[in-house]
């Protein structure tokens, strides 16, 4: 598996004790596994804050363990994952089951419909709202070049030139990119979600 630099640098500033590292971490990491908790977490957004403030705490204690195998917020997701689990135990109810994976062409269509939410049945707008904050929170995790190109595509309807264009690139390797962005996509939402595509 490759070792994800970015990552990597990140965690080295934060064990050096450099403030600037920190801030970055938690600026970039908060978010995120805000959204990846509140999905799990019946929309309680009192409860996602305080378990990832806890998430973050137990990780950052066990920075030294990070080997930027897989990236950091996938690696941030294990903990969270634990945090709801031990709350759920605590509090003595089963966890919600999330039945959100999709199939690919769906996840595709979830992000080319993510500009258009109104009007919608109010159940199929629940169901178009889990997938949004699933599309979001993977995005978070994709390397920036990645989140951007999908967004650019699926959310702002840019064309594969314009996308070369805004990445200073030509079109072949924006096609190239793109392609390698839905994998990362796919991947990064099974791994988010836990569920194999079926």
């Amino acid at each position: 598996m490759a070792i994800r630099l970015g990552d990597m640098a990140l965690v080295r500033g934060m064990l050096a004790g450099r403030e600037a590292a920190f801030e970055e971490f938690f600026a970039s990491a908060f978010p995120a596994l805000f959204r990846f908790a509140l999905t799990r977490l019946d929309q309680d957004a009192d409860l996602a804050e305080e378990i990832v403030q806890l998430t973050l705490t137990r990780a950052v204690a066990k920075l030294a363990t990070y080997r930027g195998e897989a990236a950091l917020f996938t690696w941030l997701c294990t903990f969270c994952r634990h945090e709801i689990s031990a709350w759920y135990r605590r509090a003595q109810r089963a966890p919600q089951q999330l039945r959100l994976a999709e199939e690919a062409p769906e996840i595709r269509a979830a992000l080319d419909s993510l500009a258009a939410f109104e009007g919608a049945a109010a159940e199929d707008k629940v169901r178009r709202g889990e997938i949004k904050r699933l599309v979001e929170v993977t995005l978070d995790s994709l390397p920036r070049r990645y989140g951007h190109a999908l967004e650019w595509k699926y959310l702002e309807g840019l064309s594969v030139k314009e996308i070369a264009a805004r990445l200073e690139i030509g079109p072949k390797a924006a096609e190239s990119l793109l392609t390698r962005a839905r994998q990362a996509f796919r991947d990064g939402f099974v791994a988010l979600t836990g569920e194999a595509f079926t």
